[in-house]
């Protein structure tokens, strides 16, 4: 990625992609937290950031849930976590759920095989050798039940290689195992029921190899115990979500080292979520407010954005009032804002144009108004229209406003947790005639 000097370099600028570490440096916004939270004091990340470097904190609670929108930024915010870790000597692993996983069809064994994946890959990263006697547990736990095993794969690698079957020969072959039995949880039906249920039936002992690879590390890091960040797990609908964290939220936090798992945010509004907060320690990072309660605009917030994406392009290439109405129409979410950026650019380019016009961004307004709407019926007018009409702390049905929050058709922002109506939802309802005023 590089900064946009011209229409043609937006689109590669505003992927719906989150920060890497290396990107940092030059596009990273690190101002945001204060109109997220209402307080310039108050941060999640730096919350989960100093727990984990607590080392007088070791065997109590170790698990945190992170909850947030869907295009809040939350995936740089977690790179940005994971960047400061590692500068102070912590080893770091992100496991991208979407990549590794189906989402749609998804246990809690497959997050303790994963699990078993990054700290190895922690261990390979890192040089730290683990103890041969703990690889070889974690060889004979695979082998089991299966017709042609890991041993003899590896023995019959080391036979044609002519290498010794050494500590980091059984390493480097335990993540080929893993690299099969990922591309089996994802694609393959059958041998993912007897992965899981492997992991099912004997999940302390494996919890238990776990908890040996990361004493293990610590021992060669000064103490520094491995930290695992499971990314998009917030994108699980609510159903697979509580099968998971609901069923098995004493084995998800019982690790020994600092495990951070993305959360539905939808879900903080149901009953069951108050039982977490006696496994998990529970952190929200809220949406960027541009708007105030009452309706008023919020100017920090809407400059705070418009600093976001100077960071990424010149503002030049926006005519005048683009950018503020684009941002204003998209309600703080940072992923609606850049979808638009990238369809009026892509628009623009097709005019052979300079800059992006007003015409460009109404259109890409509008296509993004129409696909919100797709994803509310009739019978959710009058939950939705009052909320429009100011009863934005009252919650009058948890389920629909779970279902609305989910589908981003209604966006919270704290300080003082209240939400509203996405603007160009409540657009859609001022073109129904159903409500007089709307953010302009």
């Amino acid at each position: 990625m590089k900064y946009a000097n011209q229409i043609s370099e937006i689109i590669n600028a505003f992927m719906p992609e989150a920060l890497k570490t290396e990107q940092m440096e030059k596009f990273y916004c690190n101002d945001t937290m204060e109109y997220r939270t209402g307080d310039k004091y108050s941060s999640p990340i730096e919350d989960i950031l100093e727990i984990c470097q607590n080392q007088a904190r070791q065997n109590v609670r170790n698990a945190f849930l992170l909850l947030g929108h869907q295009g809040c930024g939350k995936s740089t915010e977690l790179n940005r976590m994971s960047e400061d870790f590692i500068s102070n000597g912590y080893p770091v692993k992100t496991v991208v759920c979407s990549l590794d996983l189906d989402l749609l069809n998804i246990s809690n064994s497959d997050l303790f095989i994963l699990m078993g994946e990054a700290l190895l890959k922690i261990a390979e990263e890192s040089k730290c050798e683990i103890n041969e006697k703990t690889l070889d547990s974690i060889m004979r736990f695979w082998d089991e039940g299966m017709e042609i095993t890991a041993s003899q794969e590896l023995q019959a690698a080391t036979i044609e290689s002519g290498i010794s079957a050494g500590t980091s020969s059984i390493l480097f072959h335990l993540l080929d195992v893993f690299t099969k039995i990922k591309a089996d949880l994802k694609f393959n039906e059958e041998t993912r029921k007897e992965y899981r249920k492997k992991i099912s039936n004997r999940s302390s002992e494996w919890i238990d190899l776990l908890n040996h690879v990361s004493n293990e590390i610590s021992g060669k890091t000064g103490g520094k115990f491995p930290i695992i960040i499971f990314e998009d797990l917030d994108k699980l609908n609510p159903e697979d979500a509580w099968k998971i964290f609901d069923n098995y939220a004493a084995s998800l936090s019982g690790m020994k080292f600092p495990v951070i798992y993305t959360f539905p945010i939808g879900l903080s509004y149901d009953s069951r979520f108050y039982a977490m907060e006696n496994y998990f320690i529970i952190k929200i990072l809220p949406m960027i407010k541009i708007e105030k309660i009452d309706g008023g605009k919020f100017p920090e917030g809407i400059a705070i954005i418009r600093k976001i994406v100077e960071k990424r392009t010149n503002p030049d290439l926006f005519d005048s009032d683009v950018l503020d109405k684009m941002i204003r129409f998209t309600g703080g979410s940072l992923r609606d804002l850049f979808y638009v950026i990238n369809a009026s650019a892509s628009r623009a380019v097709r005019r052979k144009s300079q800059t992006i016009s007003m015409e460009d961004a109404d259109r890409a307004l509008e296509e993004l108004k129409t696909s919100l709407t797709r994803r509310i019926e009739r019978k959710d007018y009058n939950f939705l229209l009052n909320i429009c009409n100011g009863n934005r702390e009252v919650i009058e049905d948890k389920k629909i406003l779970l279902n609305m929050l989910e589908t981003s058709v209604v966006l919270e922002y704290n300080g003082k947790r209240w939400h509203n109506v996405h603007p160009l939802v409540q657009q859609f309802f001022k073109d129904q005639g159903l409500i007089e005023d709307v953010t302009e």
